[in-house]
């Protein structure tokens, strides 16, 4: 019964955090961030980061993606398609170049300091995804520019790793083969999504049990975001482009009506409120500065480069610092790179645990700066 009462505790705290976080002029999102480092080994230590905490997380940031990709309009997405791609350039070229100059001028070994690039580079758009639905700003064209480049810098990040990998010798895959399984998945992901799952849905429609489309609709998603990690795509890509092909058919609201209510009571609590539960202070007295400078330098690394990639494809500066805030936040995709650094022994235990706190960090820093860009955004007179 343990982890049932660490349950009923991280989803009362978290909603309390996120009114508090709400009454603070704050998105609801951070609160709930903050609430798993208060809860977390890092504070009190009420909740620990278990197997089920971590599955009920995972639960939770698939359906949150799958519910973004159910309310994305595929046109607005195609429309933006060449500002998303100057977007996610921008924002793994300055973290990745500054991060790797940063870690040499620290004393780090070129393979560690071009590591630390490399996780600097990743984005998480899920707190993103949450920030914005809070503000009613999903379907602003900034917001379709920033789901576009966060599922192509996750892309091209892991393929930048396994390059790395590659190239120093780490690599249990060649880059080519990499490449091949990211190139199968988008090909058989997108022809499913296009001509198999409107088929699925409208068969489901005929069964004669309770919400059978929903329920097929939900496990199409976890399919899909199985089927993308089995090929070294993160899994929040699959249930986004399920969710997406769900959008543009006659049963997206209906889904959307039954799947949130759930995914937002019960799951997603848990995937922000896990994120705090990672946060360690032990042994890290020697890092403080570091954690500090390098936090500085991810989160304007990727604001800037991002910002410079959407205004050099024709947005406003305003509206591109709008798209940089909303690609700083790097959550689980960081954290997956940074466990794989470990594993190569690039990363010390305290240097590992330092790099961890500069991801979290930055991933807090997200939610208000997007809301303060996206408030200057919405006070300028139109035209």
């Amino acid at each position: 019964m343990t982890f049932i009462l660490q349950l009923a505790l991280i989803i009362a705290a978290s909603k309390v955090a996120g009114q508090i976080s709400v009454w603070l002029k704050q998105p609801a999102v951070l609160g709930e961030l903050l609430v798993g480092v208060v809860l977390g080994p890092a504070l009190l230590g009420w909740v620990s980061d278990t197997e089920l905490i971590h599955i009920f997380s995972e639960i939770g940031v698939l359906l949150l993606m799958f519910l973004a990709g159910n309310e994305t309009q595929l046109k607005v997405l195609k429309d933006n398609s060449r500002s998303a791609t100057a977007v996610a350039a921008g924002g793994i070229l300055f973290p990745l170049m500054f991060g790797a100059l940063a870690g040499l001028a620290a004393g780090l070994t070129w393979n560690t300091s071009l590591f630390i690039g490399i996780v600097l580079s990743a984005t998480s758009v899920s707190i993103t995804v949450q920030t914005l639905k809070e503000m009613n700003q999903l379907q602003a064209r900034e917001s379709t520019a920033i789901l576009g480049a966060a599922v192509l810098d996750d892309v091209l990040v892991v393929i930048l790793l396994a390059f790395v990998l590659s190239l120093f010798g780490q690599a249990s895959q060649s880059i080519w083969l990499v490449m091949g399984e990211k190139l199968l998945f988008f090909s058989t992901a997108i022809m499913l999504a296009w001509k198999v799952i409107p088929t699925i849905l409208r068969w489901a429609e005929r069964l004669q049990v309770t919400q059978p489309v929903v329920s097929i609709a939900v496990a199409l998603g976890l399919l899909f975001a199985w089927y993308a990690d089995f090929l070294g795509v993160a899994g929040i890509i699959g249930a986004f482009i399920a969710g997406l092909s769900i959008g543009q058919s006659e049963f997206r609201d209906r889904i959307e009506r039954t799947v949130e209510p759930i995914a937002y009571s019960i799951f997603v609590p848990v995937f922000f409120t896990g994120i705090g539960l990672k946060v360690s202070f032990d042994g890290l007295q020697a890092y403080g500065v570091f954690i500090v400078l390098f936090t500085v330098l991810a989160v304007l690394t990727k604001w800037f480069g991002s910002a410079f990639g959407a205004r050099v494809t024709g947005f406003n500066w305003l509206s591109s610092f709008c798209i940089g805030a909303g690609m700083i936040s790097r959550g689980e995709v960081a954290l997956i790179l940074a466990a794989t650094g470990s594993q190569a022994k690039w990363l010390t235990d305290e240097l590992y645990t330092a790099l961890i706190l500069i991801i979290i960090l930055s991933t807090l820093a997200a939610p208000p700066v997007l809301k303060l860009m996206f408030r200057h955004k919405d006070k300028m007179p139109v035209g």
